[in-house]
């Protein structure tokens, strides 16, 4: 397992545990966010490294207002509803739900902060590492090739995301100059994310267990794929031939794998337990390693129970925070592993004595059961929307697992890797997913044999074998609103939602539970009016004030 520690063997004391890494001010892509020069080769290794670190605030679950947040928490799937006396915060959560926030919004200004301080960390050692005498050092120009290119990939990885959110926006490719640069359209973002990706894919390594965390030519290609998906809902032009070619080069290993081949995993959990580092699937991941380090995946906070570690037998509790949307549950059938593997409903036991988990709140001292409402329960309300949940309210977040401290009823013995789960950013079924959907648009919506295949091939894994011939997909069963709602269920707090229902023109014009039809604004986060202000150079998104 050596290549998953590079990260947290070299200067682990130059690396920022979850919450220390994110503490960047406004306007950080006009600051210099490294010492502007290195003495030796671990210090530029660990520069190199200092981005990666910093992405857990950002782009997963991290218990931070990010990319994450805003990706989900303003969709069709997960809320943060307020339950008794806690989770009211502001009506911040309310305000994602139902897609009324403001340009003002602190949330939406926090994610920003976070993506441009993690430029920042990239546009760093860019500068010095290009400029500096790494001779000296002992590192050679194709290794400085190497890792620029590295660089200026997970660059363009934060240029994608808050293209994602934002639209146009400020491109900065220094520290200093300009001081306040101007809005590039998203077209000129597109581009510049597409031509930075193509220009520094080669020189980059590809994907091996030594760059487990780290990007690569995977997971470039990844990008390319991600990209060229949504290129027609972020310029007006399809790239779907595109959009396939580059799934292509990550199913067939061009850009390398983290272990030997890349291959779908046999099953559907290999990709989301503690030894995921050994997954055939991974192609970007945040990666954690509590046991060198002290680095610890940051969701347990979001989505954690006050007594949760009663139930999984480990060390950490949660807010008691977002949780499914009622009904999401049901579109999962009885009969899909992804149901019971992924998704905490119904009463909780102890893992180490099988005895009720008690609640704390409204259900103080009487057992603990997740149910798929939100609403009073204990008062006997029919009255369900975001200001009316318990402690219990929602089903809840099991797909990651963080192992287990204590050995647990029937003999589970103590997990040796507990909290070292890697969140996934790119994994094969969500490439497979995406060369799928691409073939489906190029035919107008309908699935071939390719399609079909891809599909299957990942979806079959969350049946038995005696369930797996009524599971399949056919060419009349797996439409465009069949593989919207497939890909809700296999990628379901992955990140990706918001921008599926984007792509399907669903995002402001479809209603769910608590939810009505937004502004065709929406579908674009506002530019927040604390970086209009350091920044006047910065325009604002249509249907902002």
């Amino acid at each position: 397992m050596k290549g998953k520690y590079l990260i947290y063997t070299t200067l682990v004391a130059a690396m920022c545990v979850a919450n220390g890494c994110t503490k960047i001010e406004e306007g950080n892509y006009d600051v210099v966010l490294a010492d502007d020069f290195y003495t030796n080769k671990n210090e530029v290794i660990s520069a190199v490294l200092r981005p990666y670190t910093h992405a857990n605030a950002w782009v997963t679950p991290s218990g931070q207002d990010n990319w994450w947040r805003a990706s989900e928490l303003s969709a069709d799937q997960l809320a943060w509803p307020t339950k008794g006396r806690h989770g009211e915060d502001g009506g911040k959560w309310k305000r994602l739900h139902y897609h009324t926030w403001t340009v003002d919004e602190a949330g939406i200004n926090q994610a920003w902060i976070l993506l441009f301080g993690g430029l920042g960390y990239c546009n760093s050692p860019i500068e010095i590492i290009s400029a500096a005498d790494l001779s000296r050092m002992g590192i050679t120009e194709e290794e400085r090739q190497s890792y620029l290119a590295e660089l200026k990939l997970f660059r363009a990885f934060h240029y994608l995301k808050a293209m994602d959110l934002w639209g146009g926006l400020p491109i900065a490719t220094n520290t200093t100059d300009p001081l306040r640069p101007a809005t590039s359209s998203r077209q000129e973002i597109f581009n510049f994310v597409e031509k930075e990706i193509k220009d520094n894919i080669a020189a980059a390594p590809k994907l091996s267990r030594a760059m487990v965390g780290r990007m690569s030519q995977a997971g470039a290609y990844a990008m390319l794929t991600e990209l060229y998906l949504n290129a027609e809902a972020w310029t007006g032009t399809p790239r779907w031939d595109d959009c396939i070619a580059a799934a292509d080069m990550v199913i067939t290993g061009q850009g390398g794998a983290q272990n030997g081949t890349m291959a779908l995993d046999p099953n559907i959990t290999d990709q989301f337990k503690t030894t995921n580092d050994l997954s055939k699937e991974a192609i970007f991941s945040i990666a954690y390693n509590y046991t060198i380090a002290a680095f610890e995946p940051s969701w347990p906070g979001e989505f954690y129970h006050f007594k949760q570690r009663e139930i999984y037998g480990g060390g950490r509790n949660g807010n008691d925070g977002i949780v499914l949307i009622p009904g999401v549950y049901t579109t999962f059938g009885d009969n899909d592993l992804r149901k019971s593997e992924w998704l905490l409903e119904g009463p909780q036991l102890n893992f180490v004595t099988g005895a009720p988990v008690t609640g704390s709140e409204e259900y103080n001292n009487q057992p603990l059961v997740f149910v798929d409402n939100i609403r009073k329960n204990r008062s006997g309300s029919t009255v369900s929307n975001m200001s009316e949940g318990e402690e219990n309210s929602g089903v809840r977040f099991n797909k990651y697992k963080l192992g287990n401290q204590a050995a647990g009823l029937g003999g589970i013995p103590i997990d040796p890797n507990y909290n070292n789960t890697d969140w996934n950013v790119y994994r094969l079924t969500w490439i497979y997913f995406a060369k799928a959907e691409a073939i489906m648009r190029r035919n107008g919506g309908v699935a071939d044999a390719t399609a079909l295949q891809l599909i299957n091939d990942c979806h079959l894994r969350a049946f038995a074998p005696a369930n797996q011939a009524a599971a399949t997909y056919t060419a009349a069963t797996l439409t465009m609103d069949e593989l919207l709602a497939e890909r809700g269920r296999e990628f379901i707090f992955e990140g990706f939602r918001r921008q599926d229902l984007i792509r399907w023109n669903k995002f402001t014009t479809a209603t769910w539970w608590d939810h009505n039809a937004s502004a065709t604004t929406r579908n674009l986060y506002p530019i927040p009016q604390q970086q209009r202000d350091l920044n006047p150079n910065l325009t604002q998104n249509p249907g902002y004030n």
